[in-house]
């Protein structure tokens, strides 16, 4: 359920509809709870497509547990995140090839512009860390 609200919520704010009903329910949800089990859900997915793929949701997943996050950020950062690593899309890539994976881009683009100032340079290290647990140390060459 929180998921599909979570969903609503996104495809509502980018088609600029009111979306204050739909936060109303989900205003008493454990929201570093639901961050514990993306993380879990993430860590997977993240593996398969890769470090840069990456990078962007698990900015995301930082901001999501950042205690100045606001609940309608929290929602749009979740939805974003389920949307991508959820095999099943509003708009299957299987069908729809190039449309199947635009719509992803456009809710990652959305919540990036919607919660880009809070990227942190704590956060970035906390991203730069996870990735190199994940996928090894990254050296940049100078």
């Amino acid at each position: 359920m929180i998921i599909t609200i979570a969903i609503l919520v996104l495809l509502y704010s980018v088609l600029g509809k009111d979306i204050k009903p739909l936060l109303e329910r989900v205003k008493s949800v454990d929201w570093r709870g639901k961050a514990e089990e993306l993380k879990e859900r993430f860590r997977p997915w993240a593996v398969k497509v890769g470090r840069a793929a990456a990078r962007p949701l698990l900015q995301f997943y930082y901001v999501l547990t950042d205690e100045k996050t606001s609940l309608l950020e929290r929602v749009l950062i979740y939805a974003a995140i389920i949307y991508v690593i959820r095999p099943s899309d509003l708009v299957p890539r299987a069908i729809y090839k190039f449309l199947g994976i635009v719509d992803d881009g456009v809710a990652v683009m959305y919540v990036y512009r919607t919660v880009k100032g809070k990227i942190t340079p704590q956060i970035e290290t906390k991203v730069d860390k996870t990735l190199d647990q994940w996928f090894g140390a990254e050296y940049e060459i100078v």
